[in-house]
């Protein structure tokens, strides 16, 4: 399901892109299988990180972290426990600051999000960019509209579905 919303801004679209690697409401994840992942990731840009199936089922718990962080759950400590393993500290070079990765594989990749995530939460920017509250989708989609209260990632599908729940329990 691609959102019919506009995509995140480009310092942000690697979130978004990873965090939508699976389709709930269509039963699709992208990171399934290791073999499934490393060409899922090559083909949305993440590169091709060595996977077994433990550094792939790491990469499952990010990236429902990552939605459950975004769309406003305390998950400080798992996010705190990603960070400790993945993350060996901040570094400078020419193009400025970064976090610097600790590891190889997933952990290189999820190094890579926190950094990403980090600098969206300093700015402020990371408040934009929202799972679709409908706990069946959960779609990331950045939010443009004007107050910054969207929630759904469509009105199309998951909104239509809220309202006519709502009709419905009324009658």
């Amino acid at each position: 399901m691609a959102s019919s919303r506009p995509a995140a801004p480009a310092e942000l679209l690697p979130l978004q892109l990873f965090g939508n690697s699976a389709r709930l409401l269509y039963d699709e994840d992208n990171l399934s299988s290791p073999d499934e992942a490393t060409g899922w990731l090559a083909s949305h840009g993440f590169g091709e990180p060595a996977l077994d199936s433990p550094s792939l089922e790491r990469l499952v718990r990010f990236r429902e972290t990552l939605r459950d962080h975004l769309g406003g759950q305390d998950v400080t400590a798992a996010l705190n426990s990603f960070a400790a393993a993945a993350v060996a500290g901040p570094r400078w070079s020419a193009g400025g600051p970064a976090l610097a990765a600790a590891g190889t594989g997933g952990d290189e990749l999820i190094a890579r999000l926190l950094d990403i995530l980090f600098r969206a939460e300093v700015t402020g920017r990371a408040r934009r960019l929202k799972p679709c509250r409908a706990p069946e989708c959960r779609w990331l989609f950045w939010d443009r509209s004007p107050a910054g209260n969207g929630v759904w990632c469509t009105m199309d599908i998951c909104g239509a579905r809220h309202k006519m729940r709502t009709y419905r329990s009324r009658r």
